[in-house]
Parts: C-alpha cells; sequence; structure tokens
C-alpha cells in the first residue's frame, strides 16, 4: 500500500489554485463532475473507447470568456483503450501536472487492477485507498468482515446450499455480464438446484462462481441505500452526514414485479427466473423515527473503519440495506466511495443533504466542497490518500 505520507507528498507539488477533479467516466462519474462545476472546479474524466460519448460529446462542459461553465460538466475527457491504462505512468503523470484529485467509483475498482490502485497509483485519491478492497466479498477483511467487527445486523449465511431453510438469496457474478449479477433466490435445495442447473445452462452463471457464491437469508422488506458522508475535518457541526437516500431498479426483476402472478407462470424457462442487473436509481426518504437507527448504524460502521482501517473511512460511503416488518435494518452491502446511486442527486440535491447544507447539496457537490475546505484551510492532506 502505498503510504499517506507519499501522497501528501505528491499534493504539495500541486497548485491549489488550480487543482483538478478527475475520475472514472461511469458509474457516478455525472455526479461528481456536477458538483466539481457548482463548486468552481474543473474536471477531468477517463473514458473507455466506445463508452466516451456522454463525457466527450453530451455533457462536455462549454465555458465564457470568464471561465464560468454555461453548459455541461465535463472540461476535459481522455479515450482510453481500456479502464484500467489510467495507472499507466503516461496518465499519472497528466494528472499531476493538472493538480489531479482522483474521486474512486467502483468502476474504477472493478475495472482497474486493486494491486496497481494500492501499490502503483501515486496520485491523491479523495477518500480511503485501503478501504476499497474491502468492496470484494472474498477479501479475508472484506465488508462483511468489518460489519461483524461493529456488530452490525447482517443477513443470515448459509454454509452450503444444503443448510437452506427459507427463503435465500444467491449471491455470485453474472457470467456474461463481468460485473453484473448473477443473483437467485431459492427456498430449498432443491430449488436452489432447480435454479442454478437452469441458469448454468442458460450460460448466466459459472460453476466456478456458483461454488464460491455466498448464500444469504433473504430479507423480506424494502431497500434503502443511505449515501452517507463522513468529513474528518468537520469542526462546528456533525462529522457524519446523511447525504441522501437511493433504491434500485433491477432488470429483469423489476419487470417480473409487474407481471400479475397467471402471467409469470406462462413465461418460458429463459424468462422465469429473474436477473438482478442494476440498471438505474430513484430517491427516496425514510419515517424519521427510524432515522436514529440508521445513523446510530452509520457511527458504528465509522468507528470500525477508523478502528481497523486508519485513518477510517473518509468522505462519501453507502450502506445498503434491506428493512423487515419489524422496522429492523439489515445491512447487506458497503460501499466505501460514492455510491452508484447518487446521480438521483445531480444539480437538485437531496432533502437531507439540502436540509443540512440550505442549499442544493448532491453527493458530487458535497465531495467538491470539501476539497474546497481543505484547500481553504490547508488540510486536503487529512482528505486524501
Amino acid at each position: 500500500m502505498i503510504e499517506r505520507e507519499d501522497i501528501v507528498q505528491v499534493l504539495e507539488g500541486y497548485d491549489p489554485s488550480k487543482i483538478r477533479i478527475a475520475t472514472i467516466g461511469s458509474h457516478s462519474a455525472l455526479d461528481v463532475c456536477d458538483g466539481a462545476i457548482e463548486e468552481g472546479f474543473r474536471t477531468l474524466v477517463f473514458c473507455e473507447k466506445g463508452r466516451e460519448a456522454p463525457y466527450g460529446r453530451y455533457f462536455r462542459a462549454v465555458r465564457d470568456k470568464d471561465g464560468r461553465a454555461v453548459r455541461g460538466t465535463v472540461d476535459e475527457a481522455i479515450v482510453l483503450g481500456k479502464f484500467g491504462e489510467v495507472v499507466s505512468p503516461k496518465f499519472q503523470e497528466h494528472l499531476r501536472s493538472v493538480s489531479g484529485v482522483f474521486i474512486p467509483n467502483r468502476s474504477f475498482t472493478s475495472y482497474v487492477d486493486l494491486d496497481a490502485i494500492e501499490d502503483d497509483f501515486r496520485i491523491p485519491i479523495f477518500g480511503s485507498r485501503n478501504l476499497l478492497r474491502t468492496e470484494e466479498r472474498e477479501f479475508e477483511k472484506s465488508f462483511y468482515w468489518i460489519l461483524e467487527k461493529a456488530k452490525l445486523p447482517t443477513p443470515e449465511k448459509f454454509e452450503q446450499a444444503r443448510d437452506i431453510d427459507g427463503l435465500a438469496i444467491v449471491k455470485l457474478p453474472h457470467k456474461v455480464k463481468k460485473l453484473e449479477r448473477g443473483f437467485f433466490t431459492a427456498a430449498s435445495y432443491p430449488e436452489f438446484r432447480e435454479k442454478s442447473q437452469a441458469l448454468l445452462k442458460q450460460g448466466v452463471i459459472s460453476e466456478k462462481d456458483l461454488k464460491d457464491a455466498r448464500i444469504e437469508r433473504y430479507i423480506i422488506g424494502p431497500i434503502f441505500n443511505f449515501d452517507f458522508f463522513y468529513s474528518p475535518i468537520e469542526d462546528d457541526g456533525e462529522k457524519l452526514e446523511l447525504l441522501g437516500i437511493d433504491w434500485r431498479f433491477e432488470t429483469s426483476l423489476d419487470g417480473h414485479v409487474r407481471l400479475p402472478a397467471e402471467q409469470q407462470r406462462t413465461l418460458n424457462d429463459a424468462q422465469r427466473i429473474p436477473e438482478y442487473v442494476v440498471v438505474g436509481h430513484n430517491a427516496a426518504t425514510l419515517r424519521e423515527s427510524s432515522l436514529n437507527d440508521v445513523f446510530a448504524i452509520a457511527e458504528r460502521y465509522v468507528k470500525a473503519t477508523q478502528q481497523h482501517f486508519p485513518p477510517g473511512i473518509i468522505g462519501p460511503f453507502t450502506l445498503q440495506t434491506a428493512v423487515d416488518k419489524d422496522l429492523q435494518f439489515w445491512v447487506y452491502d458497503v460501499s466505501p466511495r460514492i455510491g452508484g446511486g447518487t446521480n438521483v442527486h445531480m444539480s437538485l440535491g437531496h432533502p437531507y443533504g439540502n436540509s443540512l447544507w440550505r442549499r442544493p447539496m448532491s453527493t458530487g457537490r458535497r465531495i467538491a466542497m470539501e476539497i474546497r475546505r481543505g484547500i481553504d484551510t490547508g488540510r486536503l492532506g487529512e482528505l486524501v490518500t
């Protein structure tokens, strides 16, 4: 792991007045860039060839003679053959030349080798570089390990498929759509066998991934993704903030639930088992009587990261939860960086972030505001790793 002191040394060579906010052109890049523009920064997006149009064309920034953005959010779009090239010496040198601060998203950690991110990417990363690997379920000290240390409620794990004694969800990657889900549900071992064999035959999952799948008890209830922010440099108010809440649209699951049960029974073998590929998000709010419980969960997660992965979580993180009929929240996933659903906050902000900061406050803008505060107070080194 690159030492934080080495990154701070890189930061000391930057021109504070010219710092540029950079990210990977996927996931929540538009939120990052929109927020950066709102806070007066220029933006840089690394795109993969064939996927660059939204950033290099349709959301390209246009500025007036005074440098004020009058349209768009992306000042510079660099097209790579593959996202992984961003860690090459050539592009690292470019980032340093423009005083680039990098905002990691899930596409960054999925498409770029984690070893290279930890050991070779000598660019200031806003957030916690050492926590990015915890998102990988096979990592010994994954987010499941952190949640256990924090004594937070997580869905019960079935050690093997034969143990399934009620509705369970089987979590494994999609075989073809490499970064997507090959999830399925089963309420018994025979159903597990039937569905897994069907998905293997359809080429949706692989034998290897099925063998390594995580099987959890299914929590029946709505899904809430809580988009939090932790500021180590906040001195006047609480360091932990709830910026927003989102929930997912998943294909083909959402198509299934729109069909009457009688129609669902007519589906053929290829259609009958829904897929859980996330294709969009929407905004949500939570009954206020439950907010206290959610903040308590987030506080315990923050404390566990500080204890086991110092300096702990910095900036945005998302706790993905399901709430049961007794109003208990179960944490089933954690994003130790900007979440995938924060584009719902763009420009308009979110009721929680807006109420806290008395102006439109998206996750992207909150990131940029924190970087600006770090620059103005001379504490930017406390925000990067």
